[in-house]
């Protein structure tokens, strides 16, 4: 990604955590990031643009997260632990990462939104522009990719390690929408209630 593009979503997202998305200008953008205004047009064509740009660097983020955590040469239960692990502290320290998680955007930060047949010269800019996925689309993502993390294409069907994997992201994410007491661990919930129906596997 262009160094100018990624220090305007870096500026995006510094502003985004001062003040709500609607109270973010596209002025102090670009002076944050130490470039012109009409670059920042150029790269995202509108404030609606910028936003699913962020959105998408974000969420992008968390999925290159629990890459990572799958593929940490350990035992499966100990890969979706660390998913489950990774899950709930991105979603704890990334407000973006929270909503698109659990499908709840507050006023506060940029609705998620589809471009119209983005027709950007930016190639990155087309992606954003697609969206980003869904709550539900993004705990398939996860879900899938663990699965082929563990059990490689010859389980990718296995309904049981799909259930396995699912119900890692779900025990996850019911510590972001109802946190715990520091004393409780979600990976060590993963590892115990998930880890018999991976094991071996």
């Amino acid at each position: 990604m262009p160094a100018a593009r990624e220090s305007l979503l870096d500026a995006a997202y510094t502003a985004l955590a001062r003040r709500p998305w609607p109270g973010v200008r596209m002025v102090d953008v670009a002076a944050t990031a130490g470039v012109s205004r009409q670059t920042l047009y150029n790269e995202f064509g509108s404030k609606d643009g910028l936003a699913r740009a962020l959105l998408r660097r974000e969420t992008d983020g968390y999925l290159h997260g629990v890459e990572r955590a799958l593929a940490e040469e350990r035992e499966p239960a100990d890969r979706l632990a660390a998913v489950a692990a990774w899950t709930v502290g991105a979603a704890r320290g990334n407000a973006l990462v929270r909503a698109a998680l659990t499908g709840c955007w507050s006023e506060r930060l940029p609705a998620p939104s589809r471009g119209a047949g983005s027709v950007s010269s930016v190639p990155a800019q087309r992606r954003a522009d697609a969206g980003v996925p869904t709550s539900a689309e993004l705990l398939a993502h996860v879900r899938d990719r663990a699965m082929l993390a563990l059990g490689g294409r010859g389980r990718a069907r296995d309904p049981e390690l799909a259930l396995a994997c699912e119900s890692a992201v779900r025990l996850a994410l019911s510590y972001v929408v109802a946190p715990a007491g520091n004393e409780d661990d979600p990976a060590e919930l993963v590892r115990g209630a998930i880890g018999r129906w991976v094991s071996g596997k």
